[in-house]
């Protein structure tokens, strides 16, 4: 965690700031405001700020922004092993795998048993193909997944293969399940969310989600804009 006021030489160079993202900001909304704060308050005119790996508007966490020459490390940060933490709600799906919309399909619950749930989480440790959410920024022909979805149009989406290195559940907010998952990149916790529920022969989706840790960073030491703001220069002194 960066303690002392940044400089306007500093962000040109390159950083790389951890941020806790906001719930309902999207990723793009926390690096436009990055953007402008740093532009205003080092009155500088351009600068370059990315971030390394979105988070849906409905989940917390971990966000790294990259200014200036660290914008190039991107890929690199993008390839890191993720961790999340969450909840998923069994017994009812939606469109989206999330709650961006609203419940379509009830299932039964009252079969699941601690001894299923920790079979069944098993079976998801290692390399396991993945169909990511039709309501998701991946592009088809040009167009976003999720554009389709809203059009309500259907729309084949390709299975690709992730790597979950470590699941765990804990069952004791029955039907919530708490989970903890640390994953390679590319890999979709909603859809994770729905297929453990078909793996039950039931349904779930995905009802909290946060970002725990990218690589080696935490979302420990990470920021929330009011303490990036503190830590900038104010106009005066430039």
């Amino acid at each position: 965690m960066h303690n002392k006021e940044f400089t306007p030489e500093e962000f040109k160079t390159g950083q790389v700031l951890l941020f806790d993202k906001p719930l309902n900001w999207t990723s793009f909304q926390v690096v436009n405001k990055v953007r402008w704060l740093i532009r205003k308050s080092c009155n500088i005119k351009k600068i370059k700020v990315g971030h390394a790996g979105t988070l849906d508007p409905l989940a917390t966490g971990l966000l790294i922004i990259c200014t200036g020459k660290f914008t190039k490390t991107i890929p690199q940060l993008q390839g890191l092993i993720k961790e999340y933490t969450g909840t998923f709600t069994l017994g009812a799906t939606t469109p989206s795998f999330d709650l961006e919309t609203e419940i379509d399909q009830k299932f039964p619950t009252n079969h699941i048993t601690e001894e299923l749930l920790n079979a069944t989480s098993k079976k998801f440790i290692g390399e396991i193909e993945q169909t990511p959410p039709v309501f998701s920024a991946l592009k088809k022909d040009g167009k976003r997944l999720y554009e389709y979805a809203r059009e309500g149009k259907e729309v084949e989406v390709k299975s690709r293969m992730v790597e979950i290195s470590e699941f765990e559940i804990d069952s004791k907010n029955f039907p919530k399940i708490d989970f903890r998952v640390v994953c390679s990149k590319g890999t979709y916790i909603r859809s994770l969310a729905h297929e453990f529920g078909q793996a039950l022969h039931s349904g779930a989706h995905l009802s909290e989600l946060r970002r725990t840790a990218i690589g080696d960073y935490s979302v420990e030491k990470a920021m929330d804009i009011e303490s990036f703001e503190k830590l900038l220069p104010s106009r005066e002194t430039n």
